[in-house]
């Protein structure tokens, strides 16, 4: 029997990548099939960052290969390829960014510049490029959770580098100003300083950006909203009722302007006593669930109220860094995870593809 492309494909039909829950073949991840002989060599490309998966997903194509006849060399190469996916109708993508994933919440409070930072560690962990704008100028968090102080560099007197640590690129307002310094500004003023953080900044070839959003759903978010590429939003909220009832709003609020969930993430779902161990949901259960039940999106996952993620947030050392194989830096890799995927599902930007028409009298 001669072995061929299709035997091949047939073969990985039955491979499912256990992160899309859909098989190699449906999901266009094999590439460059080549059969010569008995032997066989294939790329798999996820569209989403995976490097933990990898050496996972590569027994899988093996074992499933193995099972054709007479079968002699298998060579398989996993990878990933980010690109660019569409955002809201009538904003233009940003050059050097490929994907904006904001992370939002109806009312401060409940973790979500903590949650944003550990996501953005979490998509660095598995191999892509990645940013983080701080788009809370009011209070802006990101350079202490980040460990970073100074100021930005500029070699044109225009626009900015970006301070670096951890992996990413960092930007904020935070970088500017005395941090005893109160942010006294109006709403229009603190809106063009975040366009211009975000426009300003030389952002260098990233595949995510994710923008730490001001908490609330005022005139400032919905602006930005309307003005900012943004390829889709992630909600972080904790059980409580006040809690949710803020976090419909935001949701709500996106959807005003066609901006795609991601999905939710519920955070301070469980204390966990340091001393003994025990799991209390003192701010209630099943909240985020049962929201995701009411709009039909997807629950990202839940994380338990600790003092080790406080202490680690405070030191400039979120979780994923400095407990990088610890069960809750596992919990933020599965649910960075899982929204990077939702990001490859939706489609892609095609505007490139597309010539620019110019009407002109002649």
């Amino acid at each position: 029997m001669t072995l061929t492309v299709e035997d091949v494909k047939q073969a990985l039909s039955q491979v499912i990548d256990p992160n899309t829950n859909k098989d190699l073949v449906t999901s266009k991840s094999v590439k460059n099939i080549k059969v010569t002989g008995a032997d066989i060599s294939l790329d798999v490309e996820l569209g989403y960052p995976a490097r933990s998966q990898f050496a996972l997903i590569r027994e899988l194509v093996v074992a499933a290969l193995q099972t054709l006849p007479s079968i002699a060399k298998i060579d398989v190469h996993v990878s990933s390829k980010i690109v660019a996916h569409e955002v809201q109708r009538g904003v233009k993508l940003m050059p050097n960014v490929k994907n904006i994933i904001a992370v939002a919440s109806g009312k401060g409070g409940v973790g979500k510049s903590t949650t944003a930072a550990n996501l953005a560690l979490a998509l660095a962990a598995e191999g892509a490029a990645v940013g983080i704008l701080d788009a809370d100028i009011y209070g802006p968090s990101q350079p202490m959770l980040m460990g970073i102080s100074g100021r930005p560099e500029t070699t044109d007197g225009k626009t900015m580098e970006p301070l670096e640590n951890h992996g990413l690129q960092v930007s904020s307002i935070g970088f500017m100003i005395d941090p005893d310094e109160p942010m006294v500004w109006r709403g229009p003023i603190v809106t063009q300083a975040l366009q211009q953080l975000l426009t300003q900044t030389n952002w260098r070839d990233l595949d995510y950006l994710i923008v730490d959003m001001p908490p609330g759903t005022g005139d400032v978010q919905l602006t930005l909203s309307q003005k900012v590429p943004v390829t889709g939003a992630v909600i972080v909220t904790t059980p409580q009722d006040i809690a949710l009832l803020d976090a419909r709003k935001g949701l709500k609020m996106f959807e005003k302007v066609s901006i795609p969930i991601l999905g939710i993430v519920e955070n301070m779902s469980t204390h966990i006593c340091s001393n003994c161990g025990h799991a209390e949901a003192i701010f209630g259960e099943g909240g985020g669930e049962k929201m995701c039940e009411d709009f039909g999106i997807d629950f990202l996952g839940r994380l338990p109220l600790t003092m080790a993620i406080r202490e680690q947030a405070d030191a400039g050392k979120p979780t994923v860094i400095a407990d990088p194989d610890g069960a809750i830096a596992k919990i933020y890799k599965d649910i960075a995870r899982k929204v990077a995927v939702r990001v490859a599902e939706k489609a892609k930007d095609m505007s490139s593809k597309f010539p620019t028409i110019t009407i002109q009298n002649t």
